[in-house]
Order: C-alpha cells, then sequence, then structure tokens
C-alpha cells in the first residue's frame, strides 16, 4: 500500500552487515546465519537484494572491518550502496536504485539496531515506502556504557515500536525470518 506510484514490487535491504559493524554484536551468527537465509529465498523468487554498506572514521572504506561479512556475498548483479550516515537514503543513489526497481516495499535486515536500522526504516517510510523489520535479522551491539539498555532490550523495543509504527498509505511491522513473504504483506 506504498504511496509511492507505480513502486509494486519488494526488495530485501541488506543494512551495514560488515565486519566491523557486527563484530561482537549481540547474536551475531544466528542474525547473519537469517540474513543469509533470506538472501537466498529473495534469490529464488526474484526478488531484488540490495547491499548497504557504511563507511566513515572509524569504519575505513577498503579495510577488512568495512567489508561484508564472510558468511554473505552480495551477487555480481545485486546494487551495492555506498553510504556515511546512518539513514541508507541521506546522500546515496538508493532512491534512484530503488525506483528503477519499480521497489516501494523493503524488507529491512542488518545492523545496527539503534542507529543505521532505525533511521534506515524511519527514512524509507517518510519517504512513502512499505517498511517491514525482519525481527530476528537485526543487531546491534553493547552501548550499556553509554547509558542504553542491554542489547537485547534494544532490539526488542525497536520489533515493539515497529510493529505498531502507522502513517496514511503505508504500512509498517515486523516479521520474524520464517514468516517473511516477499510476495505477501509480512
Amino acid at each position: 500500500m506504498t504511496t509511492l506510484e507505480n513502486r509494486p514490487n519488494t526488495a530485501l535491504l541488506v543494512v551495514d552487515v560488515q565486519n566491523g559493524v557486527v563484530e561482537g554484536a549481540h547474536q551475531r551468527d544466528a542474525v547473519v546465519t537469517n540474513v543469509g537465509h533470506l538472501v537466498e529465498k529473495a534469490r529464488r523468487q526474484r526478488v531484488p537484494v540490495v547491499w548497504v554498506q557504511h563507511s566513515d572514521e572509524h569504519l575505513t572504506r577498503e579495510s577488512d572491518e568495512w567489508r561484508i561479512v564472510p558468511e554473505l556475498t552480495p551477487g555480481d548483479a545485486e546494487p551495492l550502496i555506498e553510504k556515511n550516515y546512518g539513514d541508507s537514503f541521506e546522500d546515496t543513489t538508493l532512491e534512484t536504485v530503488l525506483s528503477s526497481l519499480g521497489v516501494g516495499r523493503l524488507v529491512v535486515v542488518g545492523a545496527e539496531t539503534d542507529a543505521c536500522i532505525r533511521s534506515t526504516l524511519h527514512g524509507a517510510f517518510v519517504r512513502g515506502y512499505d517498511a517491514t523489520l525482519v525481527s530476528d535479522a537485526h543487531t546491534t551491539g553493547d552501548q550499556t556504557a553509554w547509558g542504553a539498555p542491554p542489547p537485547g532490550q534494544v532490539i526488542a523495543h525497536t520489533n515493539l515500536y515497529w510493529s505498531y509504527q502507522t502513517a496514511p498509505g503505508r504500512t509498517a511491522g515486523t516479521a520474524k525470518t520464517i514468516e517473511v513473504d516477499f510476495r505477501g504483506t509480512s
């Protein structure tokens, strides 16, 4: 039910599943495995997989920390969006890529829950996209030293509030990896 005209397609958006981002993250291996299952399912169903890769002064381009985790390999024909801000749309080619693919609905996975995932979800939603967060396919590191709740609580809270997100003409929500239907509404 996206507000974007002539954009009936869905894409899997894989955000920042990079060595330096998910190293030591909450349930890292389970999340990476779930992301891998979703990538394969999307490919089987011929649903576009769009990769996002962050770089900044702490995540230097071309470094080992910057690279996508070895368990996941972007396909040669799959778009790879490089970004420098939390919102994957901000100052990138993501909107142009999604428009060219006729995408109005995003299924979002990756890291970090309380930063780039949250920013990208809200960025998509305000731009008119339907946005589904895969509840068991995003993660974050431990930021308790800076006053944040433990990672499990950050993830649970994000899943909770995104499952109730509403706006005119758009849908939001969450689904577990096993429930994701790229052709339907979950």
